[in-house]
């Protein structure tokens, strides 16, 4: 993050025009338009109160759900806009559209120290595809660019990479946050360094492995890729849902990690069904003797008290990926019990994020158990996979 210039480093003057890409793709109770989880947008708050500080006149800009490049009003981002009005106590105006002769207007007559939100970028095909001339619409709104959605810099669209070629760009604070958070965990780890990998398949997580495997200490399995290890081991046959090519990746994983001393921790029992469904009854079985043709639906408690002492010594632990069917209770104790473990410990710097993980610790009270919660989905897998994020790559350079 050194190498990227930051909001700090902008010289703004009263009335500059700040265009802010957040991430406000947030997540709703059914079809309610209640918001179920207003954190990216509560994480929004540094970089936006900043700029208000010095007069800026503040443009956000964000999508939400997958409109794909036409008008939905079930896309709209109204309820983020109430929402955000709701938390910091002020108006928050909604434009019409983000690009536009009325849009242009609205700008014109803000106040400085105010806050416009435009209307979903993403009912406009040139967002995603990153079109030019739809950039340049973006970037002609404004004086200078922030990108603070570290959820979407994996993106290389308009708003994120496009958007750069034409103004002034840098980093704001959540963006800073997440980059410094994750660095650590990659490059100036404390040993013992305990990583902890669950979800659905292998094939999500082999490049984080290869990433980390030289800088970790241990990875603790779990999560329905575990099932890919344990059939590739024959302790659990091929008829229990698990995907050849997984199990095959599975395989090499196994046999780089021999290769290379890395310890690669296995469940020692699971929680599984006959079928996958959330009424499914459980059954806790050794790995050794899983009934043939059940589904893994979870780490069994032996398993868990066997991670949690391996978290005990920890001075660093990374988690992505739930340890089972979270979502369904009967088949969730693992990951609650996992993240309970981790959010307890005191001399660790602990990171999550990715997705489902970093909701499992938000819906269970955790957050403030846990050094790091990250914001991103793929962007915070991408980035530890060692990947350029467009949407920081893009950024101005720091070279002084």
């Amino acid at each position: 993050m050194y190498r990227k210039k930051s909001v700090r480093d902008l010289c703004v003057a009263p009335g500059d025009r700040a265009l802010v890409r957040v991430d406000y793709n947030v997540t709703f109770v059914g079809d309610t338009g209640q918001i179920s989880d207003d954190s990216r947008i509560v994480e929004s708050l540094p970089t936006i109160e900043y700029l208000l500080e010095r007069q800026c006149r503040v443009i956000l800009c964000s999508h939400i759900g997958r409109p794909h490049g036409r008008r939905d009003t079930r896309y709209s981002l109204t309820p983020v806009a109430l929402r955000l009005s709701e938390i910091m106590q002020r108006p928050i105006a909604l434009a019409p559209d983000c690009i536009g002769s009325e849009v242009e207007a609205a700008i014109a007559d803000m106040s400085p120290g105010h806050i416009l939100m435009l209307e979903n970028l993403r009912f406009h095909i040139g967002e995603e595809s990153n079109d030019g001339r739809f950039a340049r619409c973006l970037a002609n709104l404004a004086d200078f660019y922030v990108n603070d959605g570290f959820g979407v810099a994996h993106r290389r669209h308009a708003s994120t990479a496009g958007v750069t070629e034409f103004l002034p760009s840098v980093a704001g604070f959540l963006i800073e946050s997440e980059v410094n958070a994750l660095d650590s965990v990659i490059h100036t780890p404390e040993h013992p360094y305990v990583i902890v990998m669950g979800g659905a398949k292998v094939s999500d997580k082999v490049p984080v492995i290869d990433r980390l495997a030289d800088v970790a200490d241990v990875f603790l399995v779990g999560g329905g890729m575990a099932a890919s290890f344990l059939c590739a081991q024959g302790k659990l046959d091929y008829e229990s849902g698990v995907d050849m090519d997984d199990v095959e990746l599975a395989l090499r994983v196994l046999d780089r990690a021999h290769v290379n001393d890395v310890e690669l921790v296995l469940p020692r029992d699971v929680v599984v069904a006959e079928v996958f469904d959330e009424s499914a009854d459980p059954v806790t079985a050794g790995v050794d003797s899983i009934p043939g043709g059940h589904i893994v639906m979870d780490i069994g408690p032996e398993t868990v008290r066997a991670y949690a002492q391996w978290l005990q010594i920890a001075r660093t632990v990374v988690w992505n990926g739930p340890m089972g069917v979270f979502e369904w209770p009967r088949f969730s104790h693992g990951t609650r019990a996992l993240a309970h473990a981790i959010a307890d410990l005191k001399d660790a710097y602990t990171v999550t994020g990715g997705g489902s993980t970093a909701d499992v610790v938000r819906s269970l009270g955790l957050e403030d158990g846990f050094s790091h919660v990250s914001t991103g989905g793929g962007a915070t897998l991408e980035y530890l996979e060692g990947r350029d994020l467009p949407g920081i790559a893009a950024l101005d350079d720091n070279r002084n």
